[in-house]
């Protein structure tokens, strides 16, 4: 059986908000909340921390780097290579800074960034892969995959648990 798409007058004019189509009703915002623990070490650097979205068949779509931007000459760019999965799949392609992508490194707690469907690069219905991964300067080097499935459900999302460099990931989508 096939459906055709309704179309509703409203004052004897097509109204745009009914004409949307039901993807638009979808949650438009992922939520993700980042942990970075405090470790006793005796030389403490923050991570720098590389977020992106994988989908099977599409390239991996970069949302978020947080690095030493502040050095001069943007040596910080320098040590990017060292998140290494990040690097392969997307990074060095990039040019840094990159608008509404990369930031400062950040402080040991909860940090919580939001990404819109388009930042997210999540346009086709699916199955797709939030990565999240870390590498700390005299450290050690962490990845973590939370799965979710678009168009989410509002209240949808996931969670991981790293061991080291990175602690609780939660994602929700609203």
């Amino acid at each position: 059986m096939q459906l055709k798409p309704r179309v509703f007058l409203v004052g004897g004019s097509l109204s745009a908000a009914l004409a949307v189509p039901v993807l638009a009703a979808a949650p438009a915002t992922m939520d993700v909340t980042i942990n970075i623990p405090q470790l006793k070490v005796a030389e403490y650097h923050r991570p720098y921390v590389a977020i992106w979205v994988e989908k099977a068949g599409a390239p991996a779509k970069t949302v978020a780097v947080w690095y030493d931007y502040d050095m001069k000459n943007n040596e910080g760019t320098k040590w990017l290579r060292d998140v290494r999965q990040w690097w392969r799949a997307s990074g060095r392609t990039m040019k840094f800074p990159a608008n509404g992508i990369s930031g400062a490194t950040r402080a040991p707690g909860a940090q919580k960034i939001s990404f819109s469907r388009a930042q997210l690069g999540a346009t086709a219905p699916g199955e797709y892969t939030l990565v999240i991964e870390a590498a700390r300067e005299v450290g050690g080097r962490e990845l973590l995959r939370i799965p979710f499935t678009w168009p989410a459900k509002a209240g949808a999302g996931g969670r991981a648990a790293g061991k080291t460099e990175l602690g609780a990931v939660t994602v929700a989508f609203r």
